[in-house]
């Protein structure tokens, strides 16, 4: 399972421990992934998804799900993300 937020596309970042004295060994710095489910008002479902905790802060300020992937560009999106920001599309169209 990979380690990238399906909603921002944010992953793990690379850099140096460093001792106190001074020695450099290269280590990981991973996002912080929680598995979630959130409600979709237009879907009126709950949706799964994998992403950090800085991108749920930013669906509660943004109104929701809903209303996040409106605004969320596609190329950041996971392909289940993008699956179902075009179901909320479709359904709010019918």
């Amino acid at each position: 399972m990979s380690r990238v937020c399906e909603l921002t596309g944010k992953g793990p970042m690379s850099g140096n421990n460093v001792s106190h004295a001074k020695n450099r060994t290269k280590r990981r710095f991973l996002p912080n992934l929680n598995d979630v489910t959130l409600q979709s008002e237009v879907l009126g479902r709950g949706v799964k998804l994998r992403i950090t905790s800085h991108a749920l802060r930013s669906v509660d300020h943004r109104g929701g799900l809903d209303a996040y992937l409106d605004k969320a560009k596609d190329t950041e999106l996971s392909s289940n993300a993008l699956k179902v920001k075009k179901e909320i599309a479709k359904a709010r169209s019918a």
